[in-house]
């Protein structure tokens, strides 16, 4: 039983380390719409990379 709480509290824990680059972009300012968007699809699909480089140059475009 101990096994299995450990087992679910790791997944839990691995869930929200996923979650927390993509929660990052979805409460920043720095970015809106669509290029918000892009940022998160960018996450999802090339992981922690995308976040590192949206950290890095966001926002993209000036207004």
């Amino acid at each position: 039983m101990e096994f299995i709480i450990g087992a679910v509290g790791f997944i839990l824990a691995a869930i929200f380390l996923y979650l927390i680059p993509i929660l990052w972009v979805l409460f920043s300012r720095k970015v809106s719409g669509v290029e918000k968007l892009g940022w998160v699809l960018a996450i999802l699909f090339i992981s922690w990379v995308a976040w590192i480089i949206f950290l890095i140059v966001a926002p993209v475009k000036k207004a």
